[in-house]
């Protein structure tokens, strides 16, 4: 840490020293909002307390007397950028999860024919992993507690490392079956881990745009994969002809996969552990000498103690349970839950693991297949951009709502589109005019309406609306819903679409809608709040629901 961060930074400004006093918590009075202010969290009380005497001095007024630049968490400033920097390598492991998601897209048709699948058995095979995923999910708080945040990174980079290689070379359906689980478990491991160092290090004005690059870093990933798997394809003559080496094109969309795993394992070994996880070792000083790259001095000590306050907290809490009134468990830890199976349940996943499959099937040659399918990932991550600008700015709520929306509309659309499907006397299906063109707007309107919505934003409200006490399992039961969801969707499509393909995106339109009244009716808005305060939301909304 010392390589990449320099020398030791003194703490020798006497605003530390002012600031670092300590005084006596005074309570709020009854009826006093809590949002912007520190009702009923001792944490934030404590903050505001230091900081001048008043809970409920937010950090704007405070910035204004001088003690901290009213700009010093802005994405221009250098604690910012160190944070963005962060970020960002960490959220690799978001691209891990985006490439291995979607590599299988251009493989599937020839794993089929190689292999001599039917619909249920491929569909198994392209699903597998995530089983993977939500184990690696369930296991990774309770590893990255006890082995630190890089090394859990290096260990989800390893697996995905072996895994690539192994199913490159796999010599039928099982043995790639089974290398797709072992790459499922680090994709999983690295899908809790990445959020979670990112939530540590993001100071709060910047976090929903920070924890955001988490979804930004799967859009790429989606890219990158879906972008080698055409360029093999077309460089090979087609998927399934021989390109080097003897091995077929599909089998070196796999292997690609050891270029980002490598690079993962290389930056566990370059990043800074995680100062939560220090200051829980009791390694105070790397944390200080970390954090003070991170915020600015003025804050450095109430930033250290407010975190130290957290953690004993928590450690007071391990034994708390997710059990509660509602099907066994709190109702926040539903909450997680039903967002996650609603970001899956529209069929995202579908559009990235069957996109070549599925516009072949309507007409389009397989060059012409895997174009669309890497401008639609290209569509996905520029509408991600978008989302990070806005979250912070326009809010959660809102985006959800508009993105479900566009994704019950859309979907909808394609549902019409595909009653019109044809069958020539040859048995290929086609789309006859309009309903081709129709159906090819739709399906990237959907991913325009998921990606600026409910792809990076569940991401966002997960590193939110739990509490400490309960955080890190309660975000593993989420994330492991997640890909339950993400499985289940995954390994029904092949054989839904061979059924009826109007019904299945006319399922997948019903969940989109579903999502609408959810968000509008349960999910209050958490813009700008500490990460301690956005629990009390919930429970006020628990309390008039009851009342």
């Amino acid at each position: 840490m010392r390589s990449l961060y320099g020398v030791r930074h003194p703490i020798s400004d006497p605003q530390v020293r002012i600031t670092g006093t300590t005084r006596r918590l005074r309570m709020l009075p009854p009826g006093v909002s809590s949002h912007g202010s520190a009702r009923a969290d001792p944490i934030l009380r404590t903050r505001a307390t230091c900081r001048g005497g008043d809970p409920n001095a937010s950090v704007t007024s405070m910035n204004s007397t001088g003690s901290i630049p009213a700009d010093a968490f802005s994405l221009r400033s250098p604690y910012g950028r160190r944070a963005i920097g962060l970020s960002v390598a960490a959220a690799v492991g978001g691209f891990l999860f985006g490439f291995d998601s979607s590599v299988i897209n251009g493989a599937v048709d020839s794993i089929s024919q190689d292999f001599a699948l039917n619909d249920v058995i491929t569909g198994f095979v392209v699903a597998i992993a995530l089983l993977g995923c939500a184990v690696g999910a369930i296991i990774a708080g309770n590893l990255s507690d006890r082995w630190g945040r890089l090394r859990v990174m290096f260990l989800g980079a390893i697996m995905f490392f072996v895994s690539s290689i192994g199913a490159g070379l796999a010599f039928s359906a099982w043995d790639l079956a089974l290398w797709r689980v072992v790459g499922g478990l680090g994709i999983g491991i690295a899908s809790v881990v990445a959020p979670a160092y990112i939530a540590e290090i993001a100071p709060r004005q910047i976090r929903g745009g920070l924890a955001s690059l988490q979804q930004l870093a799967i859009t790429l990933g989606i890219f990158a994969a879906l972008l080698s798997d055409a360029l093999l394809a077309n460089s090979a003559g087609g998927a399934d002809n021989v390109l080097w080496f003897g091995l077929e094109a599909w089998r070196w969309m796999f292997l690609v996969g050891v270029i980002p795993s490598a690079v993962y394992g290389i930056l566990s070994f370059t990043l800074p552990e995680s100062p939560r996880y220090l200051i829980a070792k009791g390694r105070y000083d790397q944390a200080r000498e970390i954090f003070a790259r991170l915020v600015p001095p003025a804050d450095l000590d109430h930033t250290i103690r407010d975190l130290q306050t957290a953690i004993e907290t928590d450690r007071k809490n391990a034994g708390v349970s997710l059990r509660g009134p509602v099907l066994g468990l709190q109702r926040i830890v539903w909450v997680g839950i039903i967002l996650s199976v609603f970001q899956q349940f529209v069929g995202i996943n579908v559009i990235f693991y069957y996109s070549t499959s599925l516009w072949q099937s309507v007409g389009f040659d397989e060059s012409d297949s895997f174009t669309i399918s890497v401008v639609t990932s290209i569509t996905n991550v520029l509408v991600t951009l978008v989302a990070i600008f806005l979250v912070d700015r326009v809010g959660r709520k809102p985006i959800l709502l508009t993105g479900s929306v566009m994704m019950a509309v859309s979907l909808g659309l394609m549902a019409i589109s595909f009653v019109f499907s044809e069958t020539d006397a040859e048995g290929a299906v086609t789309l006859p005019a309009p309903w081709g063109p129709i159906a090819l707007v739709a399906a990237n309107v959907f991913v325009v309406g998921f990606g600026a919505s409910w792809g990076p934003l569940v991401w966002v409200l997960l590193g939110e609306i739990f509490p400490s006490r309960i955080r890190g399992k309660a975000l593993g039961v989420a994330a492991g819903a997640q890909w339950i969801a993400n499985f289940l969707i995954t390994i029904s499509f092949p054989a839904m679409s061979s059924w009826s393909l109007p019904l299945t995106y006319g399922m997948y339109a019903a969940f989109a809608a579903l999502s609408f009244f959810y968000v509008l009716f349960r999910i209050p808005e958490t813009k700008g709040m500490d990460i301690e305060q956005t629990e009390t939301l919930f429970l006020r909304k628990d309390a008039k629901t009851a009342s």
